[in-house]
């Protein structure tokens, strides 16, 4: 019903700068396991991160980063409300915690926020929030 994927781009080119001056450093200081250790996490951090998905069904709203190791799924029975909001800066991009609640996202600060049956409210970035609530709505819908 619904599928969109944002690329992170801030995320990418940030963690990509900062791999390409790792390497430019440790390749004429020499290699040190801290290097190699920093490197490694670095990469995984790209992996994971370098874009979210969210789907819609008539079922449920899924949201994952990158390959799809992090996740969360909502049931559509569980959302009582979603509205398109705009984050501030200093929330930041991945996995945060905000004054609204739990937060994934990778670029941008457009976002939807999820009100839940259980009174908490999640917010997903995203640079389609209004297609994304309409979709939301539509699934609602279908599933009665």
């Amino acid at each position: 019903m619904y599928r969109h994927t944002q690329f992170g781009t801030l995320t990418v080119v940030s963690v990509g700068a900062a791999i390409v001056v790792l390497v430019l450093i440790t390749a004429t200081t020499g290699w040190h396991f801290v290097s190699i250790g920093v490197l490694a996490i670095l990469v995984v951090l790209v992996v994971l991160f370098y874009s979210l998905t969210v789907t819609v069904d008539q079922h449920e709203l899924t949201c994952f980063f990158g390959p799809g190791l992090i996740r969360r799924r909502f049931g559509l029975a569980e959302i009582v409300g979603a509205v398109p909001v705009r984050n501030r800066w200093y929330y930041g991009w991945g996995i945060r915690l905000t004054p609204s609640g739990w937060m994934f996202n990778v670029s941008g600060l457009d976002a939807v926020e999820l009100e839940l049956v259980s009174g908490t409210r999640f917010r997903i970035g995203t640079d389609q929030p209004h297609e994304l609530v309409r979709a939301i709505e539509q699934g609602k819908a279908i599933s009665g």
